[in-house]
């Protein structure tokens, strides 16, 4: 299956952590919205498998990604996933919808390979994304 993907965090204290060229960033407690993609057809490259890879456990796996930073700290805990199978790829589209709704945002994080501001939106509260919109 392809598609893109929401992943949200919870921060459970402000934290400051090094996130590879990015270098330092700090982070607020809150709620954070990661917004990517996996457009392949097998493998690791699958919208579920990409997805699997990001909540399995930090020590079986190589940082790759911003978020694998993130992911890694014992304060930041996986809060819900939403999935969205597509065959075009939408996270930029994704983003720039919700980034209005949003509290901030990290900057360049996870969008260095497109024009986005960021792919890791802050909500200093979340319920759902269908509550973003009421």
């Amino acid at each position: 299956m392809k598609g893109s993907y929401i992943l949200v965090v919870y921060i459970q204290k402000h934290i400051e952590l090094l996130v590879g060229a990015l270098g330092r960033i700090k982070f607020k407690q809150g709620f954070y919205l990661y917004i990517g993609s996996a457009m392949g057809n097998s493998g690791s490259t699958t919208l579920i498998n990409r997805v699997k890879r990001h909540v399995s456990p930090s020590e079986s796996k190589k940082i790759h990604w911003h978020i694998d930073y993130l992911l890694n700290n014992k304060f930041v805990l996986v809060y819900c996933i939403y999935l969205i199978p597509s065959l075009q790829k939408m996270e930029c589209l994704i983003v720039n919808e919700l980034l209005n709704k949003s509290d901030g945002h990290i900057n360049k994080f996870g969008s260095s390979d497109c024009f986005c501001i960021s792919h890791l939106l802050y909500f200093k509260e979340f319920k759902s994304l269908k509550k973003l919109y009421q």
